[in-house]
């Protein structure tokens, strides 16, 4: 669960609210993220209820800030966000601020120091292919998840069941993220499921 609409501190308390009645009726586990810079919001987003806490932007203001939750909640806490747009030049390029902002880094440099600094899991998003339903970024998939050794998983184009099993077939991902099929057509998790069991895809 994430807060990508970049509101006013303010309106903090709403977004707490949905993460708490969320996580009242969720028996998976909860990553949830937006805004977080200092690890009294991790603490915020724990006490209302998640499990995990995705971290972005804060992390590339303050790198040292993954290290603080790794070394205060656990690496498994810690999930790094990652928004990647693609260059002239075909390099994956790390952006901040939901996506807006180029901060130059490339994506393999960046992931390998997230790990090293401590985070438990990456969420790797194709900027471009968010919300397209057209598939996901094979080669992003692979230039991430063959990069760290910790779980990647990625998001960014997820149109159909096929799309999933091209994911994990042709990279190391241990997840692929997705959710407008969900709002845009009539699929279930459910049938997701089915599909890849039948692609002889390991599925809980």
């Amino acid at each position: 669960m994430l807060d990508v609409t970049r509101h006013a501190e303010s309106d903090r308390s709403k977004y707490l609210s949905v993460v708490n009645s969320f996580a009242k009726n969720c028996f998976v586990p909860l990553t949830v993220g937006g805004g977080v810079r200092t690890l009294e919001d991790v603490r915020v987003y724990l006490r209302a209820g998640a499990d995990k806490v995705s971290v972005n932007t804060g992390a590339i203001i303050d790198p040292g800030l993954i290290s603080e939750i790794a070394k205060q909640y656990g690496v498994q806490c810690v999930v790094v966000s990652i928004d990647v747009k693609r260059n002239s030049a075909g390099k994956y390029i790390v952006m901040s601020d939901c996506g807006a902002v180029n901060t130059g880094m490339e994506l393999v440099t960046w992931a390998q120091q997230v790990e090293s600094l401590g985070a438990g899991e990456i969420l790797v998003n194709s900027v471009e292919r968010d919300g397209s339903l057209e598939g996901l970024d094979i080669d992003l998939c692979k230039d991430a998840s063959f990069a760290v050794n910790i779980p990647v998983v990625a998001l960014g184009g997820v149109g159909n069941w096929s799309h999933i099993a091209e994911g994990f077939e042709k990279s190391r991902v241990a997840g692929v993220c997705t959710q407008n099929i969900y709002h845009f057509t009539d699929r279930s998790i459910k049938s997701a499921k089915a599909y890849l069991r039948k692609a002889d895809i390991s599925v809980r």
